[in-house]
């Protein structure tokens, strides 16, 4: 599948999503357990989705407009200082949200949120902690 008809693709997925949604909070009455929060996980993904289409297709369309644009585009894309900025941004927003995630799970905690809720939450912290320590002892061996 070309990058076209995925991004098209993405966009009608997106579409479904919404549209299943709002069906969803219109027509189940009294829903009880994960159905009372599906409709709406299902609203705010099909908006992620849609609008993550809708950008790539119109962003496509304006670059093939113009050559010229389409090849600056390619250029600031592969070049070395903007992958330098963007990979030190990441390690930057991934340093904040080490102790951002940190500090919401202990306010949890003294919150008193439900043991599963608080498990997984602390699963999935340490999942990312154990991810970084192995890229980072991956790439001390390759540099």
């Amino acid at each position: 599948m070309n990058k076209a008809a995925r991004d098209y693709a993405i966009t009608v997925i997106g579409i479904l999503l919404l549209g299943a949604g709002l069906y969803f909070v219109k027509n189940i009455s009294d829903p009880q357990g994960f159905i009372k929060i599906l409709p709406y996980i299902c609203i705010g993904s099909g908006c992620v989705i849609f609008g993550h289409g809708v950008g790539n297709v119109v962003s496509r369309k304006a670059i093939h407009t113009d050559p010229d644009i389409e090849k600056q585009v390619e250029i600031e894309k592969n070049d070395e200082r903007n992958i330098a900025i963007s990979n030190k941004a990441k390690a930057k927003a991934y340093d904040l949200m080490t102790y951002v995630f940190l500090a919401l799970m202990i306010a949890f905690a003294l919150m008193g949120i439900e043991m599963a809720a608080l498990v997984i939450l602390v699963f999935v912290y340490v999942f990312v902690q154990g991810y970084a320590i192995y890229y980072r002892s991956k790439f001390d061996k390759e540099m």
